[in-house]
């Protein structure tokens, strides 16, 4: 099977079974998605989901956020991974916001990662999901299962990942192939144990297919 025939099945499957993927993290505007993102790095979107309902209510919008007292911001996100830093990151980074974009979400990349505690994949998430950008941010879940469908050919580290899943689908599609992605390495392609029998992407899994061929 050629890379383009794989990725056209992995294309075909996803559009018949998650035409709607989407971001599982709960938001009503730009901002309270980059902070949502912030706080989901090694944390899951549940937890976050938990504690973003007190801490929007309290602190809406990047001013309100760029005023506030650390220990507020600490005791309403406690139950997060790394509060501390994280707590940081979003005073700081809602200050920046302030400061060099008039308090608004900006819309580039390279801007949104000028902001503290966001690197590519909060920026590509934020450009992504918000501006409609065609690119594809690589976590975890996406590195993983992009590497063991064969999507990548044993890609290093996420930025190569990135570029390879980037130039072999559709502009149209990479932020929809995003969700796809993490939806897939998050409930079935997960990382210890994967679930490939109710998988339906088995037949073009290069993972799989090695498995199989081993146990034979």
């Amino acid at each position: 099977m050629t890379t383009k025939e794989r990725y056209a099945r992995v294309i075909d499957y996803f559009m018949s079974t998650r035409p709607d993927a989407a971001p599982e993290l709960k938001y009503s505007t730009p901002f309270e998605l980059l902070v949502a993102v912030i706080l989901s790095a090694q944390c899951t979107d549940k937890r976050v989901n938990m504690v973003t309902p007190e801490l929007f209510r309290r602190f809406p919008t990047a001013h309100k956020m760029a005023d506030a007292d650390v220990e507020d911001i600490y005791n309403l996100i406690k139950s997060v991974s790394y509060p501390n830093s994280k707590t940081s990151h979003l005073i700081k980074m809602s200050q920046t916001l302030c400061e060099n974009f008039g308090g608004e979400v900006p819309h580039e990349r390279e801007d949104l990662e000028t902001l503290p505690g966001v690197g590519r994949k909060t920026a590509n998430v934020i450009a992504s999901v918000l501006f409609n950008k065609p690119y594809i941010a690589v976590d975890t879940h996406v590195f993983r299962v992009a590497n063991r469908i064969g999507l990548t050919n044993n890609s290093k580290t996420p930025i190569e990942t990135e570029h390879i899943l980037e130039k072999n689908i559709p502009k149209h599609l990479c932020n929809l192939a995003h969700h796809w992605l993490i939806l897939h390495g998050r409930y079935v392609c997960v990382a210890r144990k994967p679930k490939c029998e109710e998988c339906g992407l088995t037949e073009v899994c290069k993972s799989h297919t090695q498995t199989r061929q081993n146990k034979n």
